[in-house]
C-alpha cells in the first residue's frame, strides 16, 4: 500500500499525529528482511550460489514454500514445507507447486550462469517426497540465459498500470508463454472477473483471515519474519503504531480499512489494459510445475522488455465459493478440456515495485 492509500484511507491530520508520536524520521525500509537481494551470488559454493538468486522467485502470498538438503558436493534435494501451505485458497497446492517450479527454473538459470548444467528428477519418491532431486554438472561450453540479468529487478507490479498499449513485437515475443488478451471488450469482462474473484476470497470470513494472517505489519515484523504478505513504511506505520491499521480491522466488514482494501483492488483492476494467461492440458503436478517455470521466465521476460507484469489468479482457486467463477472463466476462456493454471494483469507500471522480504538461504537449507 502506498502513501496515497494511506492518505485515502486517514486523513492528512492523522498522519502528522502519528508520527510526532512515533519521531518518526528517515527510512523504514525493513533492511534484514531484504538483504537477500543484496547477497546474492556471494557464497563461496555453487550450490548456494545458484541458490540465492532462486530464493527470489514469485511464490504465492510470498510463502517461500522450498526447503533444500545438500548431498554431497554436487547435489541438492528441494522439498515443499508442509507448514508453509494455504489450506484455505489452494487446498490441493496447485498454487504452491506452481511456486516451486519457479524456484526450479530460477535455479536452472543461474546455475548456468555459474557455468553448470542441471540433471533434474522430479518427485524421485512419489508425490509426497521431495519435488526434485538435482544434479549439478560442471560445463564449460553451456549457454547462459539472458534472463539471469533480469532476476534482480524481477518483481510483481500490484499498483494500476499506465494506459498504454503494448506494441506488436512486444505482444509476439510474450505468445511463446501464454495468451495475451488486449482485446478492449475481453479486457473488460476479465477486470469483472476478477473483481468478483476478489470479493469472493475478500467476503469470505476464513479466506480473508489466511491472507490477514501472514501480513507483517512495520518494521520489525517484517524483519522477524521475512514472508507473507508486507505491510510497510513510514506513513503505514504510522498507522499501525496508533493502532489504527490492525489485523482485527482488516477482519472487520464494517472498517474503513476494509472498505478502503475494496476501492484500492478496484482502482488497480480499472487500470489493467492487458490480461495473459497460462494453461496446460491437464492439471497434473508435472504440468503445475513446468507453468511455473514458463511463469517466472515470463516475469523475467517482462522485467528485461521494461514491462510489468501481477498474477491475478483468485478467479482460479479451488474452493467452493470460488467454484462459480471458476467455472465461468474456463467456459470463456480456456482451449476446451484445458485448466487455466495462471492469470496475469501485464502492462507498464506506475513506477517501480519495491523488493519483496526473503528469507536467507542459511534458513532454508534443511541440513546446514
Amino acid at each position: 500500500m502506498n502513501r496515497r492509500d494511506f492518505l485515502k484511507i486517514t486523513g492528512g491530520g492523522v498522519i502528522l499525529s502519528a508520527l510526532s508520536i512515533s519521531g518518526f524520521v528517515g527510512t523504514r525500509t525493513p533492511q534484514k528482511a531484504l538483504a537477500p537481494w543484496d547477497k546474492a551470488g556471494n557464497y563461496s559454493d555453487f550450490r548456494l550460489r545458484a541458490l540465492s538468486y532462486a530464493i527470489l522467485s514469485p511464490n504465492p502470498h510470498n510463502r517461500q514454500p522450498w526447503e533444500i538438503e545438500l548431498i554431497g558436493t554436487n547435489k541438492i534435494k528441494i522439498y515443499r514445507d508442509k507448514n508453509k501451505g494455504l489450506p484455505e485458497t489452494d487446498p490441493f497446492n496447485r498454487q504452491l507447486t506452481i511456486g516451486m517450479g519457479c524456484f526450479i527454473e530460477t535455479l536452472d538459470i543461474a546455475s548456468r550462469e555459474f557455468g553448470h548444467s542441471t540433471d533434474i528428477r522430479y518427485f524421485p519418491s512419489g508425490d509426497n517426497g521431495a519435488v526434485a532431486e538435482v544434479t549439478f554438472i560442471p560445463d564449460d561450453t553451456i549457454k547462459k540465459d539472458e534472463l539471469f540479468n533480469s532476476i534482480l529487478s524481477r518483481r510483481s507490479c500490484k499498483e494500476p498500470f499506465q494506459k498504454k498499449a503494448l506494441t506488436n513485437s512486444q505482444i509476439d515475443n510474450l505468445a511463446k508463454f501464454g495468451r495475451v488478451i488486449s482485446k478492449a471488450s475481453d479486457v473488460e469482462n476479465l477486470k469483472k472477473i476478477t473483481f468478483d474473484a476478489f470479493l469472493v476470497e475478500y467476503k469470505t470470513p476464513r479466506t480473508l483471515k489466511e491472507s490477514v494472517d501472514l501480513m507483517r505489519l512495520g518494521k520489525s515484523e517484517i524483519n522477524a519474519s521475512p514472508d507473507g504478505i508486507d505491510i510497510g513504511g513510514t506513513f503505514l506505520e504510522g498507522l499501525i503504531v496508533t493502532g489504527i491499521l490492525t489485523k482485527e480491522s482488516m477482519m472487520n466488514p464494517k472498517s474503513t480499512a476494509f472498505a478502503q482494501g475494496i476501492s484500492i483492488y478496484d482502482e488497480m483492476l480499472n487500470n489493467t489494459p492487458n490480461y495473459i494467461i497460462l494453461e496446460t492440458k491437464t492439471n497434473n503436478r508435472m504440468e503445475q510445475i513446468d507453468i511455473g517455470r514458463k511463469w517466472v521466465r515470463l516475469n523475467l521476460t517482462t522485467t528485461h522488455l521494461g514491462l510489468d507484469l501481477h498474477p491475478v489468479s483468485q478467479a482460479l482457486q479451488e474452493y467452493k465459493e470460488m467454484n462459480s467463477l471458476n467455472t465461468k472463466i474456463h467456459n470463456e476462456y480456456s482451449t476446451e478440456g484445458h485448466t487455466i493454471q495462471m492469470l496475469g494483469r501485464l502492462g507498464y507500471g506506475m513506477k517501480k515495485a519495491p523488493q519483496s522480504p526473503r528469507w536467507p538461504i542459511e534458513n532454508k537449507v534443511i541440513n546446514s
